[in-house]
């Protein structure tokens, strides 16, 4: 079993600092794990049955036919999108504590707090479960919400059993710590590996597409799925004998990951982290691009990275925009323009079209033809837009439990479908 750690969030409430014998403290949002008997919760965590309405609709995942939706730490519908201009739900898969999946050859990897959970739909009215392994997404818990700007620890959890015990959610509570404590556990300067001299180009296989919020990527036979500080690396070649190899540490605020060839770009909340897989069991540190404290997920088309920091509220301190970072060089990714949005969530990208979700401002079309110089085209108002997947004859967009599909003409994009989930 690997070694077992969970996230811990804290952040200061206010300005006062009181100076103790051993230096100043200060009152700081605490989230305490909330628990739940392994047992009892596994028997009861996993279920496939008729579709139900949407809770709180989270990412969006594009596989054949079919879109899978996650309803956040409760599972994920089923869409039959063999019509896009009428979709129809089909299924509902009860998976706690489920944020993320990916899919390969009929072959759903999904992640249940902590666990790697696989389930078999080659057979898409009887999808049934192959494998649970537990423990493998270790970091992969609930993240305390109510704390502003939560920030990660790894050094308090660590003598919970979680053989017999699940992280179901957490409390917050106010407690006096140390400052010169807290600052140090997030200077993650050095949080680094070595560098990749060169990298190839390697084939993508035929899997699904997730969004740019995306935890889970499968690249050839290897899933990579990023927790709150790691790379966690699974060998998937054989489904029903699934190797958990060894992590790789990024920071302590990763969020994000997107791929391009053998390079993995990692979205966090202080910057974007750049590693190669020439080595796909081992991702290996390139270079970093650091920004502001903010919600960061991230796309790449060719020399061009397109970041969207959401600033505020739970996100962090920085101005929301979109950045567009030169990475001709990928040891010195370069800032070249930062365009302001208002609240931005997921993008895509389809060949000269970049489409930006902007939150309550809705969906936003540029053209990227003249990057890292882009022109708006055309704003879809009025919708609230989360995150999308430029397909290839066809967009998704998600937002306030809304499944939005729209056709490519020209230069720009039509509605096609609006499905209320």
């Amino acid at each position: 079993m690997k070694n077992i750690v969970f996230v811990f969030c804290a952040i200061a409430l206010s300005a006062f600092v009181s100076c103790d014998d051993d230096g100043p403290y200060e009152n700081y949002q605490v989230a305490r794990p909330i628990l739940q008997d392994a047992i009892s919760f596994k028997a009861e965590a996993v279920s496939v049955s008729e579709p139900v309405p949407v809770v709180s609709s989270g990412k969006i995942y594009a596989y054949g036919n079919y879109i899978f939706i996650n309803d956040v730490n409760k599972g994920f519908h089923v869409i039959d999108n063999q019509n896009p201009s009428s979709p129809k739900s089909i299924a509902f898969i009860t998976l706690e504590g489920n944020n993320d999946i990916s899919i390969k050859d009929d072959k759903i990897y999904a992640d249940s707090y902590g666990d790697l959970v696989i389930f078999d739909i080659s057979d898409i009215n009887n999808i049934t479960i192959i494998a649970r392994i537990v423990n493998a997404i270790y970091n992969n818990g609930i993240w305390a919400a109510d704390a502003e700007y939560p920030q990660a620890d790894f050094y308090e959890y660590g003598a919970i059993d979680y053989d017999r015990d699940i992280i179901i959610g957490w409390e917050v509570v106010t407690e006096r710590r140390s400052v010169e404590e807290y600052e140090s556990r997030y200077n993650c300067n050095d949080c680094v590996v070595d560098s990749l001299e060169s990298f190839n180009e390697s084939p993508q296989p035929s899997t699904g597409q997730g969004g740019s919020l995306a935890r889970f990527k499968i690249i050839g036979d290897y899933l990579y799925v990023v927790d709150y500080s790691d790379i966690n690396i699974f060998d998937i070649t054989d489904v029903d004998d699934v190797k958990v190899l060894d992590d790789v540490q990024v920071a302590w605020d990763i969020e994000t990951i997107y791929s391009q060839g053998n390079i993995l770009f990692i979205g966090g909340s202080q910057g974007m982290y750049i590693y190669g897989i020439e080595n796909p069991e081992k991702p290996a540190f390139i270079s970093e691009f650091r920004h502001g404290t903010a919600c960061d997920p991230v796309v790449v088309d060719g020399n061009y990275a397109y970041v969207t920091l959401k600033g505020g509220n739970f996100c962090g301190n920085a101005e929301s925009g979109l950045y567009v970072v030169d990475i001709t060089d990928l040891k010195k990714p370069e800032l070249k323009v930062i365009y302001p949005m208002d609240g931005p969530n997921g993008l895509g990208i389809k060949e000269n079209t970049l489409f930006v979700c902007d939150g309550d401002s809705g969906l936003k079309v540029y053209d990227k033809t003249n990057a890292p110089n882009i022109t708006l085209i055309n704003v879809f108002e009025d919708i609230v837009a989360y995150d999308v997947i430029p397909l290839q004859s066809s967009l998704l967009m998600i937002g306030d439990r809304t499944l939005f599909q729209y056709e490519y003409v020209d230069n720009d994009i039509r509605l096609l479908s609006t499905f209320q989930l």
